[in-house]
């Protein structure tokens, strides 16, 4: 079982301020004398310590038993070829995310709970967590903390853009580092490499179509059936995504990453597209979540019928995901 050393415990929220360093920060750590982790595994430059949402990690050998408690890091763990390693999972894994190989491995790990809140929080109990006997979690949830975990020596990873402070600056670069990250993590490094240059090449290409210029956008998170409706400003990855599209993003101004919005603030800055986020359901019932607002219709993105809902995760955190998110939004925008 490896060993967690927590420096600092904050509980995450929907609505979080971004002001922290982008990606797991790694450091390692030489073990001295006959009893290291690494001589009884022969894995290199383990133990391996991490810094984590404000939080060191020391990570003794590559994660051997994996619980996902968020789908997050589905897209890294693919990548890298450890998704076996994968023994639990619990929350939403929509199959429109993943090509028919990755939707295979997700069905041959077995599936704790997908039961969530009305905001689309996990609902999960620590006992189910532990009784799986990980030695990673992927995914920090309300009820099932660093600290928990910690109590019980079972280490925890969380997406640096999810963490309560987020991210300064998020863009693609955090996907290249977090996908570093992931690598050393699971002693995949060569791996990780070559598909850090091969993601480089395709975010460069779709760069180049350019197919908002000219225009607005603004990434919405509405609450179907009615409630409050979020918008995403500068510290989430909605906004460098619309940049790489060609967008103006009408909450540039906006030094969040998620916030509460009025339809007055969105008839005032009424941006040209609306790209609304959402975890599951029908897209055409998010869309209605925003063209039915009482005074929606004078939204120019409604008017001309520029309206797109995306999952989640094509967007946030950032992952390849948000790479292939992009490549959506092109294709809806670029014709």
């Amino acid at each position: 079982m490896t060993r967690l050393t927590t420096t600092a415990v904050i509980r995450p929220t929907f609505i979080r301020r971004a002001i922290a360093p982008a990606a797991l920060l790694l450091a390692t750590t030489t073990a001295c004398g006959t009893g290291s982790a690494a001589e009884h595994t022969g894995a290199e430059g383990f133990p391996l310590t991490t810094k984590n949402c404000g939080a060191e990690v020391t990570i003794d050998a590559p994660p051997e038993r994996v619980v996902m408690l968020k789908s997050s890091a589905v897209p890294y763990l693919h990548t890298l070829g450890v998704m076996d390693r994968v023994v639990a999972r619990a929350g939403d894994y929509p199959a429109d995310y993943y090509d028919t190989k990755t939707r295979a491995e997700l069905d041959d790990i077995p599936l704790l709970t997908d039961e969530m809140d009305t905001s689309g929080h996990l609902q999960i109990s620590k006992e189910v967590v532990i009784g799986e006997e990980p030695d990673l979690v992927l995914g920090e949830v309300d009820n099932l903390s660093r600290a928990t975990l910690d109590a019980v020596d079972i280490d925890l990873l969380e997406e640096p853009t999810m963490c309560p402070d987020g991210v300064d600056d998020p863009g693609f670069d955090d996907v290249y580092s977090q996908l570093e990250a992931y690598g050393k993590v699971f002693d995949k490094q060569d791996v990780a490499d070559k598909a850090i240059a091969d993601l480089r090449k395709r975010v460069t290409t779709l760069e180049k179509e350019q197919v908002g210029e000219g225009r607005t956008a603004a990434v919405l998170y509405p609450t179907v059936g009615g409630g409050v409706t979020y918008a995403y400003g500068t510290r989430s990855m909605a906004h460098p995504q619309l940049e790489a599209a060609g967008f103006d993003d009408v909450f540039a101004d906006v030094d969040e990453r998620v916030f509460e919005v009025s339809t007055e603030d969105l008839l005032e800055r009424d941006p040209d597209v609306l790209i609304l986020l959402h975890n599951a359901g029908d897209p055409k019932d998010v869309e209605k979540a925003i063209t039915q607002l009482p005074g929606a219709e004078d939204l120019t993105a409604v008017r001309n019928g520029d309206v797109m809902a995306q999952l989640f995760n094509f967007t946030e955190p950032p992952s390849a995901l948000s790479v292939d998110g992009l490549e959506r939004i092109n294709d809806r925008f670029g014709q």
